[in-house]
């Protein structure tokens, strides 16, 4: 009998009917090079050794455990081992460690010292790792790198469901990848689909984008996710946020729900609403429900309201669109229109009205058609026309000057007399700004004038009702100070008693009071 049977056999002998009772899960020996006994100091152990190229081995449950040396417990079924520890499991699982001690009965091992797991997918190293075969679970508590084919991943604890081939990472999660980095409070990660569910503040850094989120998931293969809590995406120099955000680097999109904001931190706008889309490659973004833009202006905030906002182009020459229902708000200026245009970069906004339709343009009365068409008001004064050009400077951010073309007309209510209303009609409107506000307009082509005029003490004079080719209005505050005439003028000025009412206001008159949005809640109404 050679020396290495004559010490199994041995062995054998001192473990008793252990290793041959199957009704336990027994540690089996299956070689060492020597065997000791110290119960001085190890009381109860069978200490295995290594002898020559002869390692100790043992064998429990379709796992192998090579080592230098083992201090087996035959009454606990527990051993401790040490130096060069190697763990096998079938060829789906190897660990290498310094020491381990493994529990036969409940099947758990603990490994520390340089541990290495590996199996055929990825790869794990930590200082110390526990692991339970009955729920084939790995986790380390000290951190951790783990690397699979495409990506590393690091965290201070973490624990691997072997099974569902799934990490489950905590506290400091760090992922590189050649084409993105995460770093996340804990991260759920399945090794065969790529994908991670992401808990707590988690930031998500792609090669032109970044996504940060407190809930989500992210599939690492095709960098697509979704993302919820305090949501945003960096994107094109614009933040998008979103009680829900939706994400595609492939196709290059991006969606989000409830309560959205996108920035453009460039041309310093924000756009809020309930649902959006943005299209990169297209520079290209569409916001509805409840959308509006808000734009510095004068140190003012603009808000345009509409059911649809369409905003396309680079962040250099950024323009938006506005359709349907198109409202807006700021401190002096009211406006309605069917649909707008503005020009970030030149600042110009356009107002215009929904073309009409070869029916509407036979049944509609005038009244309808001329309340289809855009209207600005400046305090007291309503303007409309066909189209209404605003126009800024980009550099001062100032309102610049203002165009109306196409039955420019303004109406302004009379400040002392009940039911009278100071009237400016002609075929178009140039006005310019001082300071960002109205200073004065030109009207031009086919003017009439309907105008109440008042003596220094505030008596009523009597109306002006003039018609001419051109004339000139300046303005105080937004409301009307004087009327100049420009270019033979025909009119007169009658007493109020001996002008019939009905010639009191012009052809196309139409007060439109009850459209004026006078808060932020009114840019809403339908």
């Amino acid at each position: 009998m050679t020396p290495r049977l004559i010490i199994l056999w041995g062995i054998s002998l001192l473990l008793g009917v252990r290793l041959t009772a199957q009704e336990r899960k027994i540690v089996e020996i299956r070689q060492a090079g020597s065997f000791a006994k110290d119960e001085a100091r190890y009381p109860g152990a069978n200490i295995l050794l290594k002898k020559g190229n002869t390692r100790v081995k043992l064998f429990h449950e379709g796992a192998l455990i090579e080592s230098d040396r083992s201090f087996f417990y035959g009454t606990k079924n527990f051993f401790k081992a040490d130096g060069q520890v190697v763990f096998t499991q079938g060829d789906t699982l190897k660990m290498t460690s310094e020491h381990m001690e493994y529990d036969g009965e409940k099947g758990r091992a603990k490994a520390w010292g340089k541990v290495y797991l590996e199996q055929p997918d990825m790869t794990l190293r930590t200082d110390t790792l526990f692991l339970d075969r009955i729920e084939n679970i790995a986790f380390y508590e000290t951190p951790g790198t783990i690397i699979d084919s495409a990506s590393t991943l690091k965290s201070n604890r973490g624990k691997y469901f072997m099974e569902e081939k799934k990490y489950q990472f905590i506290s400091n999660v760090r992922i590189n990848n050649p084409e993105y980095t995460v770093n996340s409070a804990q991260l759920d990660y399945y090794t065969e689909t790529n994908q991670a569910y992401l808990y707590g503040p988690t930031k998500i850094i792609g090669q032109d984008y970044d996504i940060y989120c407190e809930r989500g998931y992210y599939n690492m293969e095709v960098e697509k996710g979704h993302f919820k809590k305090n949501a945003k995406i960096f994107y094109n120099d614009k933040i998008i946020e979103g009680d829900s955000l939706y994400f595609e680097n492939q196709r290059q999109y991006a969606a989000a729900t409830q309560n959205i904001v996108i920035n453009d931190t460039i041309n310093q706008s924000i756009i809020r609403g309930h649902y959006a889309e943005i299209f990169k490659a297209k520079d290209s973004a569409i916001i509805t429900r409840n959308a509006v833009a808000i734009n510095l202006l004068e140190n003012d905030s603009l808000y345009i309201h509409a059911d649809t906002l369409l905003g396309t182009g680079p962040t250099e020459h950024r323009i938006l669109r506005g359709y349907y229902g198109v409202r807006i708000l700021k401190t002096d200026i009211r406006g309605k229109s069917d649909s707008l245009y503005l020009d970030e970069v030149s600042g110009r906004i356009e107002l215009h009205k929904r073309p009409f339709t070869e029916k509407e343009a036979q049944v509609l009365t005038d009244d309808q058609k001329n309340k289809r068409n855009p209207v600005l008001w400046f305090n007291n004064s309503q303007m409309t026309g066909e189209l209404i050009y605003l126009l800024s400077d980009f550099n001062t951010r100032k309102l610049d000057s203002l165009q109306i073309y196409g039955n420019a007309f303004i109406i302004e209510k009379d400040s002392l007399s009940a039911n009278g209303y100071n009237q400016i009609n002609g075929k178009e409107l140039y006005g310019d700004f001082k300071e960002g506000v109205l200073h004065q307009l030109d009207v031009v082509k086919n003017t009439r004038v309907i105008y109440y005029l008042y003596s220094d003490k505030g008596e009523l004079i009597g109306i002006n009702n003039t018609i001419c080719s051109a004339l000139n209005v300046e303005f105080k505050e937004n409301e009307i100070e004087k009327i100049s005439f420009y270019i033979s003028p025909e009119g007169k000025v009658n007493p109020e008693d001996q002008i019939d009412p009905n010639l009191r206001l012009l052809e196309g008159f139409l007060w439109r009071e009850d459209e004026r949005p006078e808060t932020y809640e009114d840019l809403f109404k339908k």
